[in-house]
């Protein structure tokens, strides 16, 4: 429904955007000076697990994703409030704090917000960072040959639904908290300070890969990979993420269905049926550009289009530097596997094998 009222929207023609809507990326760029780009994304959403405190982490941890996921630096965020009239006190309190505490963690000051009674309560933030704009990485930008790494496991989404129905164990939550207030923060910090970059030059929205150069050959800068195009994998699943790094790279991607990650308990999930409503729409809209190996198990075609919350990245690097920077990733405590590769365009757009 997103995608198609947003097509019908006027483009304003503003040359300092370097990154707008147009090829649903993560996050906004803007450019202030030769050195400096904004960084803007907004995130909120309801409850998705049952202690406050936990709640606002989750949400703080999913909203500062997006602007790693463009190769920033976040530095400040207002909160989105909304909570009952009569709601208690020490709750919202409490969703504030787990918020702040993961703001903090990742150097980001939280300068205020704006809040609304409701009878249902949701919570986010609005998060601006910075960046060179001459290492904006994007979801635009994937090349043919490059190899697709990936820096968490798939299942929050199913977890989630099992966790509202009271069939969740207990080691299946934990897994999936975990990865929820995990910060992308360091496997940003590997792919952007010890890497090279892809780079945007000149002015206007990103609308093409050759508008991309190296960080070394625009001065940024960076000694060891070549990092093509970076996102995160979140709302729209793996699959869904991984349609629009492709669209917007005119490439086609192949993914290794033995080396995707998955959290403990999630293949539980989906065969208890513990779906999100989320992931049927997923599926429902991105499954058509997608083709599978007949080896590839059911539960695992689903989980492809579950819905992650706070998310991994999905990274797409030059074959030659894909194994030094899983190792560098993986050395930071980033647990960054290879999962599969990107091809000239081609159909079907995505491959599962």
């Amino acid at each position: 429904m997103l995608d198609t009222v947003l097509g019908k929207l006027a483009r304003q023609q503003d040359p300092n955007v370097l990154v707008g809507f147009d090829h649903a990326d993560d996050a906004g760029v803007y450019l202030l000076t030769p050195e400096t780009a904004l960084v803007q994304t907004v995130d909120f959403f309801t409850p998705i697990v049952d202690d406050p405190y936990t709640f606002g982490q989750i949400a703080a941890t999913n909203a500062l994703s997006d602007v790693y996921a463009m190769g920033g630096r976040p530095l400040t965020s207002l909160a989105l409030v909304c909570f009952p009239e009569k709601g208690d006190i020490e709750i919202l309190e409490r969703i504030l704090a787990g918020g702040l505490s993961k703001m903090m963690e990742a150097g980001c000051t939280v300068v205020g917000g704006h809040s609304i009674r409701d009878d249902e309560t949701k919570f986010g933030y609005s998060v601006t960072g910075v960046v060179h704009p001459k290492r904006v990485l994007a979801n635009q930008g994937a090349q043919a040959g490059d190899r697709l790494l990936f820096t968490k496991a798939l299942g929050t989404g199913v977890i989630s639904t099992a966790i509202k129905k009271g069939t969740a164990k207990q080691g299946w939550i934990d897994a999936a908290v975990k990865s929820m207030t995990t910060l992308n923060k360091i496997a940003a910090e590997v792919i952007t300070d010890q890497g090279t970059s892809n780079a945007h030059v000149g002015t206007g929205a990103l609308t093409r890969p050759a508008e991309f150069r190296s960080a070394a050959q625009t001065g940024a800068s960076g000694p060891t990979w070549a990092v093509h195009a970076l996102t995160d994998v979140t709302g729209f699943g793996l699959i869904g993420h991984a349609r629009e790094m492709a669209l917007a790279s005119n490439v086609s991607l192949v993914f290794h269905s033995a080396n995707i990650p998955v959290i403990e308990g999630a293949m539980d999930c989906i065969r208890a049926g513990d779906i999100p409503g989320g992931l049927k729409a997923n599926r429902d809209f991105a499954e058509c550009l997608v083709g599978y190996a007949k080896s590839v198990p059911a539960d695992l075609r689903t989980l492809l289009f579950d819905p992650q919350t706070a998310g991994g990245l999905l990274i797409s690097v030059s074959a030659g530097d894909a194994g030094a920077l899983a190792a560098a990733l993986q050395g930071a405590g980033v647990p960054a596997v290879e999962i599969g590769e990107v091809l000239p365009s081609a159909k079907p757009l995505i491959t599962i094998r």
